[in-house]
């Protein structure tokens, strides 16, 4: 059965034909009951003076009490008669809605007064992947409150492309005592997205529940490793066309390359036992904020593969769009495990033994790329935010090494949840940080955060039970709650000192960078203070030159002295050594500490957050003046450089010759050490042969004088011809 109208991006294209049943009404019995017949009054009026009176105002109260009893039995008598029509009739007034990862995508029109409809309505809506579950709900409308009537999915998984479908989906409500609730159906068909159409982005949630199947736990573990190699895009269109990357996606791990041609990026994905999905590969090209072109999609099979065996692929792109080169190397993997707390790997000696011995020194050449080994035992968090209406929370938490996740049960309606689940992982990189992040499962809505920490590698203390306080997403604030670990490292000096020059893991999912001026202002004082140490430095070393100081001078001059005339190209890894050891020498003594700037920067974010509004502007715009003024001085230094070698100004461009002439000559004549003694005696003695000197710096005085592309423009005096010409 085809439908009517083809979907034009990885489409979900849904053509309703028939209904659910209604629910049964039941019946209604009203009984009327006939009260007592009240006394009659006493008939002692009938012998006052004002007897006429009396009659005419007791005729009247009589008369609007069967007025107003008339009316309400009318009433009633409408009332059943309505709910005796409705009942009778049997009807309901039938729609439906499409849901996907919770959010509503389509709503169907009503069809009044039906059991049996037919929408004969067809949509798209475009899909990254085929992942997904697809939520049918079908409600009854009425004009207070709808009435669930129904709801059944649609899996997406296992659809083939480009071919329809049709499907009988019975619908079930678990709060109904009927079985049978009706059915609905619906033609399906996934197709390839169309290029020309702007991809809508698509999130992913996933979760956990409470009491999980045995195997739900193990089919997070990964049991493989695909290493791929993204080497170079071949004959690709040169001009016109954009940034062009290349987008890999295994199941829910998605990688998107750089903007280059030659890329030369690697980067893993874990294999799942359980998930025999193949590779998927798409070259796009995107330009500006328009929407981006796919020059090709196409699939590995990755079941062909040997283990430890490297594939090289060139694949063709669409028509004219070139092709595109990658290895894939398919490798085992081990280490990772879920476990309960008495059951944890590390416990076991002869499992510990086996660790030890493989991450030994002695075994440094076997296995390079396995640095160490991981066991996080999450045994309990306190004090959790609340987010239900009855001061309770469902909390999991989710631990992520690298590109690594697990994750524990959810423990419903309780904020001290006690999870005594153990976590093995394998550590590639040994400077990693572990996360561990707390949710609250919402239903089929996304978590809710409740907290989160990170523990450094290199910082763990094996075996020491910790407790930690949760702090917000953005890390820099303490949240509510605590979380206590238990956290054991092993690992390989060796291959973890070799794994640190290697490149950096990369991050699958890279958070969207927004403007914040809060970290624009941050990061302003971080540069500000590097550059005022650096500055402090340079006004030390010009007070010796000045001497200011004559014994901090004298000092200074001979050790200059001693060190330019004994130096050797040793000394200056050999200074920064024992700099670095000075630094420690201070740490260890007390006199010093790692993150006493720590507490200046938080001090200076609190007190631009204490500002107020017109303080705020006042500081975004001296910002954003200094950084334009930085920006002019780089650009100007640059542009000046470019222009002595481009003879913008002959005079100054032959005077650079003579120069370098000079001191090709000095360099080659005279050795280097006399050349950095004649010019230190210069820096040292000039104070002292004249005292009202002014100290400058020859080669930044020669720059400013050579123009910027911007002072070209505006000043035209300047003449592109040879220095014989204007002579």
């Amino acid at each position: 059965m085809q439908s009517p109208h083809a979907p034009c991006l990885s489409p979900v294209c849904p053509t309703i034909n028939t209904v659910p049943k209604a629910h049964q009404w039941h019946t209604l019995s009203l009984h009327i009951l006939k009260g007592p017949t009240p006394p009659a009054p006493t008939p002692w009026f009938l012998f006052s003076p004002f007897f006429p009176l009396i009659s005419i105002v007791t005729v009247l109260s009589h008369a609007r009490a069967f007025l107003l009893a008339s009316c309400h039995i009318l009433l009633l008598i409408m009332l059943l008669v309505f709910i005796f029509l409705y009942l009778i009739s049997g009807t309901s007034d039938p729609y439906v809605k499409f849901k996907l990862e919770g959010k509503q995508f389509y709503k169907s029109k009503v069809v009044y007064k039906n059991l049996n409809p037919t929408w004969n309505e067809s949509f798209t809506h475009p899909l990254r992947d085929r992942e997904h579950i697809v939520e049918v709900r079908v409600y009854d409308k009425n004009r207070t409150a709808d009435e669930f009537m129904g709801s059944s999915t649609i899996s997406l998984k296992n659809l083939e492309l480009y071919k329809t479908y049709e499907m009988e989906l019975p619908l079930d409500d678990p709060k109904s005592k009927e079985d049978d609730m009706g059915v609905i159906i619906v033609d399906v068909c996934l197709m390839f997205r169309d290029a020309t159409i702007k991809r809508s982005p698509v999130r992913v949630f996933f979760y956990m529940r409470s009491e999980p199947p045995k195997n739900q736990l193990k089919n997070q573990m990964w049991t493989g490793v695909l290493g791929i190699t993204l080497v170079e895009g071949q004959d690709l269109p040169q001009y016109g066309h954009g940034d062009i990357y290349v987008r890999f996606r295994l199941g829910d791990q998605k990688y998107k390359s750089k903007l280059l041609v030659t890329w030369r990026e690697r980067f893993d994905f874990n294999q799942f036992e359980d998930n025999q999905e193949p590779l998927q590969v798409e070259v796009c090209s995107k330009r500006g904020r328009k929407g981006e072109e796919s020059w090709g999609m196409f699939e590995i099979d990755l079941s062909r593969l040997t283990f430890n065996e490297r594939q090289l692929y060139t694949h063709a792109l669409d028509p004219g769009k070139g092709r595109l080169v990658f290895l894939v190397t398919p490798r085992p993997c081990w280490g990772v495990s879920i476990s309960d707390i008495e059951t944890a790997p590390l416990e076991k000696p002869d499992e510990r033994s086996r660790v030890m011995e493989k991450f030994h020194l002695k075994n440094s050449h076997k296995c390079v790329g396995e640095v160490g080994f991981l066991q996080v035992k999450v045994i309990k968090a306190n004090d959790l935010p609340t987010t239900d209406l009855n001061g309770k929370s469902n909390p999991l938490c989710v631990l992520e090494l690298g590109n690594c996740k697990l994750q524990t049960h959810t423990i419903y309606k309780t904020v001290n949840p006690e999870w005594n689940k153990v976590f093995t992982f394998p550590v590639k990189d040994i400077n990693d940080v572990i996360e561990l992040t707390v949710l609250d499962e919402n239903g089929d809505k996304a978590p809710n955060f409740l907290g989160k920490v990170t523990v450094p590698l290199l910082s763990v203390q094996n075996g020491q039970q910790i407790c930690l306080l949760l702090k917000k997403e953005d890390l820099e604030s303490a949240s509510k709650g605590t979380i206590t670990l238990v956290l054991d490292v092993i690992y390989n000096t060796v291959r973890a000192g070799i794994g640190t020059f290697q490149p950096k893991e990369t991050k699958f999912i890279e958070e969207n960078l927004k403007f914040s001026k809060k970290i624009l202002a941050r990061n302003i004082y971080r540069v500000r203070k590097i550059s005022t140490a650096v500055l402090y430095t340079l006004q030390y070393i010009k007070s010796c030159f000045q001497w200011e100081s004559t014994q901090r001078s004298l000092i200074a001059f001979l050790i200059f002295l001693v060190t330019v005339w004994n130096w050797e190209l040793f000394m200056l890894p050999l200074f920064l050594f024992l700099l670095i050891s000075w630094n420690y020498f201070q740490l260890t003594v007390g006199k010093a500490s790692s993150n006493q700037d720590l507490v200046s920067a938080e001090d200076s974010e609190l007190s631009t957050e204490k500002r107020g509004l017109m303080d705020k502007i006042y500081m975004v715009q001296e910002v954003v003046l200094a950084v334009q003024n930085i920006l002019e001085e780089v650009a100007n230094i640059g542009e000046r450089i470019k222009n002595i070698f481009n003879w913008s100004v002959p005079f100054l461009s032959c005077l650079t010759c003579i120069v370098l002439f000079v001191s090709t000559a000095l360099l080659y004549f005279i050795p280097l050490r006399y050349i950095v003694l004649i010019w230190g005696i210069n820096k040292f003695t000039k104070k002292l042969r004249n005292p009202y000197a002014i100290d400058n710096n020859e080669i930044l005085d020669f720059l400013k004088r050579v123009p910027s592309d911007v002072q070209k423009v505006r000043v035209q005096f300047y003449i592109h011809k040879p220095l014989l010409t204007s002579l």
